[in-house]
């Protein structure tokens, strides 16, 4: 089951033509991704500020489909998966009322903070990460019963 966060498009999020600009969309993202991160009882100040511990974005892409303005209200499906023994991925859909506005991808991976060389994913961004695929495969197996 994805996790939503809605967000109300401010003026500031907007460029000269009075739309969203392109790289606010991926700041919105990484709103929805910390604010999973708090409901799912991860303390942000002490995972934001771990010295030993960073999880940079290694790749980021956005697809935009419709144009979002000052004073929308977009609601931000995200679902995180993880990828490998230190990386996740997590997938992001935006939407305005039921219309898909963009979709946004990013990868990040984990980093012991000194020597910027790759370290496994952390228990509680493993119990974060599990914690949507549990809920994920849940969801698949009740549609699975439905059909038959």
């Amino acid at each position: 089951m994805p996790f939503t966060y809605t967000r109300t498009i401010h003026f500031s999020d907007t460029d000269a033509a009075g739309v969203v600009y392109f790289a606010n969309i991926l700041s919105i993202c990484h709103e929805a991704y910390e604010e999973s991160l708090g409901t799912s009882g991860i303390k942000l100040k002490a995972f934001f500020t771990n010295s030993d511990v960073a999880l940079p974005i290694v790749h980021a892409s956005v697809d935009f489909f419709r144009p979002l303005f000052c004073g929308d209200q977009v609601i931000i499906s995200l679902m995180p998966q993880k990828i490998g023994v230190d990386k996740f991925e997590i997938n992001y859909e935006l939407f305005l009322a039921d219309i898909l506005i963009a979709k946004a991808i990013t990868r990040h991976v984990c980093i012991d903070a000194s020597s910027r060389s790759k370290q496994e994913l952390s228990p509680e961004i493993i119990q974060w990460l599990n914690s949507y695929r549990k809920e994920t495969e849940e969801v698949e197996r009740r549609k699975a019963r439905e059909v038959i």
